[in-house]
């Protein structure tokens, strides 16, 4: 029992965190599809966490806004080594899609007008469709349990195409959820936290007035560099639904609103984001280096997965009480449901982008095919950049 413990404490330490989620990172493709790698990893392997301690890290996890994998990586941290490994795992498993996307911004700013790029970002466009409307279908299908959350979906829809802002739409399906999707009872909040989560507590909050600190300075420095950020951190914090959640957000806000990139342009990023490992919002890497260069593509990248982590650092001692709020999780139902709404309208827009042709239709009802059929969407994209090259 003694070595047993010792190889426990071993296995847990700050650097062995890191680089068991960097190593991991770089082969985190599939995005919530690695959730179950970080099982095998935390779990099973190393033995950190007991299972139904990560059971309640995913219920968590697909609760609060950000992408559900890099959450959990950020969870098993937490619970295992406080916040330091929370911040260390975060990091650890973020970092190499940081890296290749930023590689791969590059490389698209210096090529991206090669005939060779022309032919491969017509086909990735298609291939964007396609994983944009099998997103759509797979998040419908596992959140639809009745004609409400049908309707909550549907009336988002409408709402985002008549021009009104997304986030407005989330807090009104927070709302409509609360309403329509509550039986009875009164919500259950927490009311009382240990003497380890109080301390837990302070050091999140010591983090984030450093956050907030940080972002002053840089309102000083940089202001353009300081509003890039302040929209990163608003897309992060209303993407519920996980990764993809937050494609229609930056859709409306970089290509609507700010018209930073246009919609074309925006597509070739989330092309590149599904050829890298990690979540598809390392897209705010691709624009903020557009944007701003290195610096742009580290602000946004920071940004835009900053309030997820702190929501999930201070959520973690509560999640055993909030999880029996009737409030939370029928409001949390309602912004689920939107998010299929906000999908279906990002696929529409993404679609009316691409010059149809019959190569295309073929092309992506290929893609889509393959996608439903839970073909690993690495292949498909990488298959995908191939035949593009050849036939546009």
């Amino acid at each position: 029992m003694s070595q047993m413990t010792n190889q426990t404490k071993k296995d847990n330490t700050y650097a062995n965190l890191f680089l068991s989620f960097l190593r991991l990172g770089l082969t985190a493709f599939g995005g919530p599809a690695m959730i179950a790698y970080i099982k095998e990893l935390s779990v099973n392997h190393n033995k950190w966490l007991d299972e139904e301690t990560f059971k309640d890290g995913v219920s968590l996890c697909q609760s609060i806004p950000g992408a559900t994998a890099m959450q959990m990586a950020a969870y098993v941290g937490l619970r295992s080594n406080g916040l330091m490994g929370a911040l260390l795992s975060y990091a650890g498993f973020g970092l190499p899609a940081f890296i290749l996307m930023l590689i791969l911004s590059v490389a698209y700013v210096s090529a991206h007008e090669l005939p060779f790029a022309v032919s491969l970002f017509k086909g990735l466009q298609v291939i964007v469709v396609a994983i944009i409307a099998n997103a759509t279908y797979s998040f419908g299908k596992g959140i639809f349990k009745n004609y409400r959350e049908i309707l909550i979906a549907l009336i988002s829809a409408v709402l985002l195409w008549l021009g009104v802002s997304p986030f407005v739409v989330i807090i009104g399906a927070a709302l409509a959820g609360t309403v329509l999707l509550m039986n009875t009872g009164s919500p259950i909040l927490p009311t009382d936290i240990r003497k380890s989560s109080q301390r837990e507590f302070k050091q999140v909050m010591l983090l984030f007035f450093i956050f907030l600190a940080g972002l002053a300075g840089l309102s000083i420095v940089n202001i353009k560099l300081f509003k890039l950020a302040t929209l990163m951190l608003k897309i992060d914090l209303f993407a519920f639904g996980g990764g993809f959640g937050s494609v229609p957000l930056m859709l409306h806000e970089i290509v609507d609103v700010r018209k930073w990139v246009d919609g074309k342009t925006f597509m070739d990023g989330i092309a590149l984001g599904q050829v890298t490992p990690g979540p598809i919002v390392i897209t705010a890497t691709f624009v903020g280096y557009l944007m701003y260069g290195f610096a742009g593509a580290l602000v946004a990248t920071m940004a835009v997965f900053t309030p997820s982590f702190l929501i999930l650092a201070v959520v973690t001692p509560f999640f055993d009480r909030l999880k029996t709020s009737n409030f939370f999780m029928r409001a949390t139902k309602g912004i689920l449901a939107t998010f299929v709404g906000l999908l279906f309208y990002a696929t529409i827009k993404f679609a009316s982008a691409v010059p149809w042709d019959v190569a295309r239709i073929l092309f992506v009802s290929g893609a889509l095919t393959a996608l439903v059929r839970k073909v690993d969407i690495l292949y498909v994209v990488l298959i995908g950049a191939v035949i593009s090259m050849i036939i546009f």
